[in-house]
């Protein structure tokens, strides 16, 4: 069977998406920039097509329409091409003046983009998940009577409230779950996603990392003021000795790492150290361990990939030097034992996890993940996480003088949220992806999709809105 797999095949709805950037306003892009887009295009169409699945297998331009086009920061431009090789399950994209770039599926480690040579320098492993049907196990393990109602909950009013935050078509919402007192009361999904979709998590998947440390903490691997175990920081004149396992969660480790965003002339080149996780080809273990002190740690908060790719090279060598199966450590050590089926965590060519934001989970596994926190890191009965952990990635870091920022959680006790419980936190990606903790009212309210932006204050009215559905007056 013929399978379509060129920008004009779809052209009716691209044309539309690409009215906001017609070719005359498209910004004229240099080769490094434009093989920089062509990487991560090249990524994103592979996972879209390879991990998130859907109806994309059937009709791949759907990606392209959907979740790239629509977004100038992906850089997307009117005369790049794309090419499914079905057999190899790659995908290459092509821009005039630039070298082509692909990417290739690799199973349970998802989508890779590929050096030059086309080469992957990793044995991929299958990643078995140690848990029966999830239809024949009780929710929160599995999806067995995973709904409730409570004399508390307005059923109209949190109906009305989820209807109105999937009918924002500008915001992209794919994904809504309501959890309270331990059970799912409300949930959407837009059209072609269910509650077993995994999606693109971006940096939500910090949040996984510092789980991931967290039960490694729990084994009596490390300590939080333990001095990271990183092997090329110890010798005895270099400043990066000091910066401990903390200062790593909350962003305050002082290494010296560029981070342009996406939406100046630096954005797609080398110069961008902390986005070029997400474009190039590249060993990103050895790219953050290999940068140099800035600052002391604990003296500048600054949101760098390198803090929580230095703790999944920490993992990784604890767990390798266990004799350990490092790709298989995350879905033992953490997923099965919550009931967490769906998750694929992406790596580069070398075979790290890129756990800083090629991330690809389910809304009711984020919902588990949630509840894990909720319960203080306790799960039918063992404590995977310490027990005064969520103390310590609520307590904001001290060197964010915003309140903002916790240990790889954000908080709301910040400036980010006026009518938000102060107690709320939440792993936070790009475009939108949240994950909402709130103690005090016994909630956690996952929300995916990839917002174009202005998702602030539609955010806030979301969570505003279900609250309110939920009486919280005391002794409920």
């Amino acid at each position: 069977m013929h399978r379509p797999t060129h920008i004009h095949l779809y052209a009716v709805a691209i044309i539309t998406l690409f009215l906001s950037t017609s070719p005359a306003q498209q910004p004229k892009r240099t080769p490094e920039q434009l093989d920089s887009i062509s990487g991560l295009n090249a990524h994103h169409l592979c996972s879209g097509i390879f991990v998130v699945g859907r109806d994309y297998q059937r009709e791949p331009a759907k990606v392209l329409a959907e979740d790239i086009a629509p977004f100038p920061a992906f850089g997307w431009q009117d005369n790049f091409k794309y090419e499914v090789d079905w057999k190899k399950k790659s995908v290459t994209v092509s821009a005039p003046g630039a070298t082509p770039r692909s990417a290739s599926y690799h199973g349970d480690q998802g989508c890779t983009i590929l050096p030059l040579d086309g080469k992957i320098h990793f044995k991929p492993v299958k990643v078995p998940r140690q848990l029966p049907d999830a239809a024949s196990q009780a929710w929160p393990m599995g999806d067995k009577e995973a709904t409730a109602t409570f004399p508390e909950v307005d059923k109209a009013a949190l109906t009305a409230a989820l209807d109105r935050a999937m009918q924002v078509e500008e915001q992209n919402t794919r994904s809504l779950v309501v959890v309270y007192k331990g059970k799912i009361i409300g949930e959407r999904y837009a059209p072609g996603f269910t509650k077993d979709t995994p999606q693109i998590g971006w940096s939500q998947g910090k949040s996984i990392t510092a789980a991931l440390i967290a039960v490694l903490m729990q084994q009596g691997e490390l300590k939080l003021d333990d001095p990271a175990p990183i092997a090329e920081w110890q010798q005895p004149d270099d400043p990066r000795r000091k910066i401990r396992i903390k200062d790593l969660l909350r962003m305050s480790s002082g290494l010296d790492f560029d981070n342009w965003g996406l939406g100046e002339p630096r954005s797609y080149t080398k110069a961008n150290e902390h986005f070029r996780i997400y474009f190039d080809s590249l060993n990103v273990f050895d790219h953050v361990i290999q940068q140099p002190a800035e600052v002391p740690p604990n003296t500048r908060y600054a949101y760098r990939n390198t803090d929580p790719l230095t703790l999944g090279k920490i993992i990784q060598d604890i767990i390798t030097a266990r004799g350990e199966e490092y790709l298989t450590f995350p879905q033992r050590a953490l997923f099965d034992k919550i009931g967490m089926r769906s998750v694929v965590l992406e790596t580069d060519a070398w075979g790290n996890f890129i756990l800083s934001g090629y991330d690809y989970v389910s809304a009711r596994d984020w919902a588990r993940f949630g509840l894990l926190h909720l319960q203080d890191g306790r799960w039918d009965g063992e404590q995977i996480l310490p027990d005064d952990w969520t103390d310590f990635i609520t307590t904001p870091a001290p060197a964010d003088e915003t309140l903002n920022y916790g240990g790889m959680y954000w908080l709301a006790r910040g400036d980010q949220y006026k009518r938000v419980p102060k107690d709320a936190y939440y792993p936070a990606g790009y475009m939108g992806q949240r994950t909402t903790i709130i103690p005090s009212r016994d909630m956690v309210i996952v929300r995916l999709g990839p917002s174009p932006g202005g998702l602030t204050e539609y955010l806030e009215q979301v969570l505003v809105d279900v609250l309110a559905s939920v009486d919280s007056t005391p002794g409920d």
